[in-house]
């Protein structure tokens, strides 16, 4: 069973990975597992205290990794979190995938992730404020975009967020993913 990180920080935006969390976290090849700078709970936008499996100091081996997931979340733009920008750079070099919405695509604009990857995110004067973002040339307006190991993904994209998501890992049969994509999308009352 290989293991899919949710990277959390205060106050992160608990609705933003919820569709790709419990999906994946329903599969028999996957579990979803928490990860933060320490093993402190965090406490989202919403007010959900999520207790932290792992700091991201003892997850050394990456062998069992499948893919983190940064959810947006109002610390993104406060703090640095270098630790977090180091671990994703261990794991980007490892070629596996990072997915990210929100917030946390100006996070990763700003430690330089995104400079010369096809990306979206909330919008392009969000990132050109970041000093190590030079991505503009790469930029796309769209709710989610995939390119190079990352998805990237607007506020208003979780479901699109999700459905990315689940392409990549192969939750289900491609028909099946594509199904869940149209429910979601368009209800199932027409």
């Amino acid at each position: 069973m290989k293991e899919v990180l949710l990277v959390l920080t205060n106050r992160w935006a608990d609705w933003e990975a919820s569709f790709a969390v419990s999906v994946i976290n329903s599969v028999p090849m996957y579990k979803v597992k928490t990860i933060a700078i320490d093993n402190l709970p965090k406490v989202s936008i919403g007010g959900i205290r999520a207790e932290i499996d792992y700091s991201i100091k003892e997850y050394q081996q990456l062998d069992n990794l499948a893919m983190i997931i940064l959810p947006g979340g109002y610390s993104w733009k406060e703090d640095q979190h270098e630790e977090i920008a180091n671990f994703v750079q261990k794991v980007s070099a490892s070629h596996i995938p990072v997915a990210a919405i929100c917030g946390a695509t100006i996070f990763l604009g700003k430690w330089g992730f995104l400079n010369s990857v096809n990306h979206t995110g909330d919008d392009l004067d969000l990132f050109q404020k970041e000093k190590g973002y030079n991505g503009q040339d790469y930029y796309v307006s769209a709710q989610v975009v995939v390119d190079k190991g990352f998805i990237t993904a607007n506020e208003t994209a979780s479901v699109e967020f999700a459905y990315e998501i689940f392409k990549i890992l192969k939750v289900d049969e491609a028909q099946e993913i594509e199904i869940w994509y149209d429910n979601f999308s368009n209800g199932t009352a027409r």
